[in-house]
């Protein structure tokens, strides 16, 4: 078994073996590319990624990244393509062929017959000599001059650069296409990322108590109202307008002080001026107000200034945007 520093330098090895290939693409772009990116945009159809083995792993990424990014695509397995797949391939749809030599029996088998629907054929491919590149419409080449397996056979190299040059061409169609962060949250309203798109602080408050007092409450009200509201903490409120809040950690710092409540108010112990959000912020901005702040909690305000609700970091936790 090797050593450590042997499993580190091989690693490193790996690492320094596929990023300088994958730097070596951007002198492979060419106005084949520019054209491959122009048929899409104004094609009316679907981008069909096909390949075989690694290169299929690939293409089902390089689906997944269209997909989310505004571009209809679907993948299609070469070999299953031949044996009946083809017609998922619609009139319109732009169909993105994928092999490292290009010369592979599936693919020499399926490109006559896209070629014979009339649909357009983009390359992506480490021999643009290969069948596939010259019977392609538009080649984008992904040559490497080897692979980082040691043996120069496991696709690893070849199939990195296969996968930057797919995110090459999603990234300028949704530059092309004008897609924004809305854009993105529509196809991505699940998981953690949808939700620091979409989710507002509306969202957050609407199943949290309204814990308030007013300025002349006892404080023992205050720590009952903190208490039972369990967010720990309390707005001030005179006209539904906040005009301070009070902390559990503001009560207990009282306490170290002094045990003799009686004769004091929410006023006497309040922050005036607190920080607050809109309701209609997204629930991101109330993690940043927070974070900024060093606050685990922030009241919220409506259109008119009126106190809405409070928002709490677990709040964002419980929401996985944290």
């Amino acid at each position: 078994m090797k050593n450590q520093s042997s499993i580190i330098a091989n690693a490193k090895k790996t690492i320094l073996a596929e990023s300088n290939a994958i730097a070596n693409l951007a002198k492979l772009i060419n106005v084949d590319f520019e054209n491959a990116i122009k048929c899409i945009i104004n094609s009316n159809g679907r981008v069909i990624v096909t390949g075989i083995g690694k290169s299929a792993n690939i293409a089902t990424k390089i689906v997944a990244t269209l997909n989310s990014t505004g571009t209809p695509a679907i993948f299609m397995h070469a070999a299953d393509a031949i044996h009946g797949d083809l017609g998922n391939v619609l009139k319109d749809d732009i169909v993105i062929c994928i092999s490292k030599s290009g010369n592979t029996p599936e693919i020499k088998v399926l490109v006559p017959f896209i070629k014979n629907y009339g649909n357009k054929i983009i390359a992506i491919t480490g021999n643009v000599d290969s069948y596939l590149g010259k019977n392609a419409d538009f080649t984008l080449n992904t040559f490497v001059e080897k692979e980082a397996c040691p043996n120069n056979l496991a696709p690893t190299t070849s199939t990195t650069a296969q996968l930057v040059m797919g995110d090459a061409l999603a990234v300028c169609l949704l530059e092309l296409k004008g897609f924004t962060s809305n854009d993105f949250a529509k196809y991505h309203p699940g998981g953690a990322l949808g939700k620091r798109l979409y989710l507002r602080v509306s969202d957050l408050i609407k199943n949290n108590d309204l814990p308030q007092v007013s300025e002349s409450e006892t404080i023992a009200k205050v720590i009952v109202e903190i208490s039972e509201k369990r967010l720990g903490v309390t707005a001030v409120i005179k006209n539904n307008k906040i005009v301070g809040i009070i902390t559990d950690g503001d009560i207990r710092r009282m306490l170290t002080k002094t045990t003799k409540i009686d004769s004091f108010t929410a006023k006497d112990i309040m922050g005036k001026n607190p920080k607050t959000v809109h309701k209609d912020d997204m629930a991101i901005e109330a993690l940043d107000a927070l974070e900024s702040n060093s606050i685990t909690q922030i009241l919220v305000t409506d259109d008119h200034g009126n106190y809405s609700g409070v928002v709490h970091l677990h709040d964002l936790i419980k929401e996985g945007i944290f």
